[in-house]
């Protein structure tokens, strides 16, 4: 099938355009983020969602939307409502950064877990932990991902929300930086038992470097925000963590 970008459609179908061939899906349940970025000859998705079944829903709706199969795949962290859905994108390559590979086959049991106490059926969270897809590419530093007729840069910026937080730049205007849950605008952001709260102010400095002044930052969870957004809470953060900066 040939890509195809048609705005309307998207919007149609519940997905936020925010730039040319960027879109992303504020899922129901957790409010996670589900990013797009359509080129000629390849679709990159970010995240994937909580379950094989919202993994498969996403995609057949963006294959329909983009006319075109899912090729990659960025995990921005290894949460469960991020990574269970991996499995459902079969032939994907799949991208993390350096490290998460070896910690989600770890963790397995504790993501299954995660996902039971926070909602997701038992056998959901079975299902998806049992098929769990673990990175094939680990970034330490910085990978750029062609596709076709856009670069898209993916920065290993953590550790901070997690010790494994990979953000994606989309260059254009305006330029779109997916930040996972580095950044979240619909309530404060969540510092779990695998946060490392002394480093997080430095990766949203990473964050703010990568995009500039003009880009339009998207959340793990909650709605597009701007730099000063970004700074803003980059040094709320420090001051509860107490980082000096």
């Amino acid at each position: 099938m040939e890509t195809c970008w048609e705005e309307s459609r998207w919007q149609e179908a519940g997905w936020e355009t925010i730039a040319p061939g960027v879109a992303r899906l504020r899922m129901p349940g957790w409010d996670e983020t589900i990013g797009v970025v359509v080129g000629r000859t390849d679709v990159l998705v970010v995240d994937t969602g909580a379950t094989l079944r919202d993994g498969a829903a996403l995609r057949t709706q963006i294959t329909r939307l983009a006319g075109m199969r899912p090729t990659r795949i960025a995990l921005t962290h290894p949460h469960f409502d991020h990574v269970l859905g991996t499995a459902a994108f079969s032939g994907c390559a799949v991208y993390g950064a350096a490290g998460l590979d070896e910690l989600l086959r770890a963790e397995r049991e504790e993501l299954r877990e995660s996902a039971i106490r926070h909602g997701v059926d038992r056998g959901a969270a079975t299902e998806a932990a049992d098929h769990l897809v673990l990175p094939h590419h680990l970034v330490s530093g910085e990978l750029t991902l062609d596709l076709g007729d856009r670069p898209v840069l993916l920065a290993n910026v953590g550790p901070g929300h997690s010790a494994h937080d990979l953000a994606v730049l989309v260059p254009g205007q305006p330029e779109v930086v997916f930040c996972g849950d580095l950044v979240e605008e619909s309530g404060p952001p969540q510092a779990g038992p695998d946060a490392i709260p002394a480093r997080w102010p430095a990766a949203l400095d990473r964050l703010l470097e990568l995009g500039g002044e003009e880009a339009r930052y998207v959340p793990g969870h909650g709605s597009v925000v701007d730099a000063e957004f970004v700074r803003t809470q980059r040094d709320e953060l420090a001051a509860r963590f107490g980082v000096s900066r």
